[in-house]
């Protein structure tokens, strides 16, 4: 499996809650986000390949897969192990195999919910997804995260 590495608030969020799971892997989440040069948390940047995730594949060698996920989760809700979480995940990848073994993982986090989100090209819209959060939880001093209606029991 290939793990896209987050960092920052949600790396360590994610660090903690997986190790609090007993899990020794950490999947996490990169978004390209104004702020990483001196623009503004709520507004992405363009990339080339179309996401993150994309360009990551791009410049992966060969036989490594990439999954995206974790886009929606908040980094302060993760970090802190009394909030207790309840929300879904978009986890898209070009292989179901791999997205469901991410997925896995993920689940290990107790409230945490995986959704296929389809192939790896969605994840210029799941990475976008990010600033919008920013801007609601910061907007309303929330934790807010998302959470998809009307699925199927058996999503995978």
């Amino acid at each position: 499996m290939s793990i896209i590495g987050a960092s920052g608030a949600l790396g360590y969020g994610l660090a903690v809650r997986l190790a609090a799971a007993g899990v020794p892997i950490v999947i996490g989440s990169t978004v390209p986000l104004a702020a990483a040069v001196g623009g503004r948390a709520t507004r992405t940047l363009g990339v080339w390949q179309g996401s993150a995730a994309q360009q990551a594949q791009e410049m992966a060698p060969e036989g490594v897969r990439v999954v995206s996920a974790l886009h929606t989760v908040s980094a302060a809700s993760l970090g802190d192990l009394a909030h207790e979480l309840d929300e879904d995940v978009l986890v898209c990848g070009d292989r179901r195999e791999d997205k469901r073994e991410a997925a896995e993982l993920i689940e290990r986090v107790p409230g945490l919910r995986c959704v296929d989100a389809g192939r790896l090209e969605m994840a210029r819209i799941t990475e976008s997804l990010t600033a919008l959060m920013i801007s609601i939880n910061a907007r309303h001093k929330a934790q807010a995260g998302v959470r998809i209606t009307g699925l199927p029991e058996d999503r995978w």
